[in-house]
């Protein structure tokens, strides 16, 4: 999976508060192999093996692992400590629960907190004692880790319920497909966190302090690239009906295709904490995204592509994920 690409935002996030530390922007890049033309080119992509190589060389030269987004530096060497203080729990929730006391030792401008709310866990992002503003970036690198991190500890990527931001749609917002795999993110909530299901809390920690020794070699590239043998019944459900948009089969169609009666398929995505149509939803909504951001079809086209029958219905739907209409996310883009 070395052929992952991302956008041009992400380059221009990382290297966002290179000058002030006196580095130039333009050695970072060659360094890591990246052309200084890319950062002029809206549109343009970088592989993951280069994107990955140039955030962990201005971690190093800046000597802050949270790029300097946070009123103070993140010392090199922070990630890695809290990475050997969860490897010997038992349980994701047990290693969540450590992770979020770890970092809450810090004042580096935003602090993680972890609860269990009934059938839902989350893992949440709140302001610090400190007015230094926190860009975009620092809140998606945060969430970025929890999620490919924890992915990585259990040997699946985790489905989620929700991915909600407090701030509004950024103009970049297609490329949370690629962030989040495809889930569910929301945009204008009442606060950051990330949202699953309580009994993912319980699977067991499958990696050892042998493999996380070969993990903390090229951390960033294995986030970005590693995929999984074992999905979850949300990813194959996703896969489908990321498919057949335009006509999507019931749930009933879908059950025979995955050789499973309804109600088991049901009773499954319940269990990851999920619907047939939230996961429905979440397609029609990273399609929205993608392709308001990366054509020029029509508002109508889009309300097609994403499995509405009426413009004004994808209309409706989209404001109520984002805030505001497609044709207001274009303009902002």
């Amino acid at each position: 999976m070395r052929n992952i690409s991302v956008g041009n935002y992400f380059i221009h996030a990382v290297l966002r508060n290179v000058e002030a530390h006196g580095l130039d922007r333009n050695t970072l890049l060659q360094a890591a192999g990246i052309s200084p033309e890319l950062l002029s080119q809206h549109n343009a992509r970088v592989s993951a093996v280069n994107f990955g190589r140039l955030q962990s060389i201005v971690m190093r030269e800046m000597k802050d692992e949270f790029l300097g987004y946070g009123p103070s530096r993140y010392v090199i060497g922070t990630w890695t400590n809290m990475c050997y203080s969860v490897i010997h729990c038992t349980t994701l929730g047990h290693a969540m629960a450590r992770y979020c006391r770890f970092y809450q030792m810090f004042e580096w401008g935003l602090q993680p907190r972890f609860e269990i709310n009934g059938d839902e866990a989350k893992f949440v992002i709140e302001h610090g004692n400190t007015d230094h503003p926190i860009g975009e970036y620092g809140f998606e690198l945060i969430m970025f880790n929890l999620h490919r991190f924890s992915s990585w500890m259990v040997r699946r990527h985790l489905p989620l319920i929700a991915v909600n931001l407090e701030y509004p749609a950024p103009a970049h917002a297609q490329e949370y497909r690629h962030l989040f795999l495809g889930q569910a993110v929301f945009f204008n909530k009442p606060r950051t966190e990330i949202i699953f299901h309580r009994s993912l809390t319980e699977l067991p920690l499958e990696q050892t302090e042998q493999s996380l020794h070969r993990f903390l070699q090229h951390p960033a590239l294995v986030m970005l690239i590693q995929q999984y043998k074992e999905k979850s019944w949300t990813d194959q459900v996703r896969m489908i009906v990321n498919k057949h948009l335009i006509d999507t089969p019931g749930i009933n169609e879908i059950a025979e295709l995955l050789h499973l009666h309804p109600q088991t398929l049901r009773r499954r995505l319940a269990q990851e904490g999920t619907t047939f149509n939230e996961v429905k939803t979440q397609c029609r909504h990273d399609t929205a995204l993608y392709h308001l951001g990366r054509s020029n079809l029509s508002i109508e086209s889009i309300s097609q592509r994403t499995g509405f029958s009426e413009s004004s219905a994808f209309t409706r739907a989209f404001k109520s994920w984002t805030g505001m209409t497609p044709q207001d996310y274009r303009r902002r883009m």
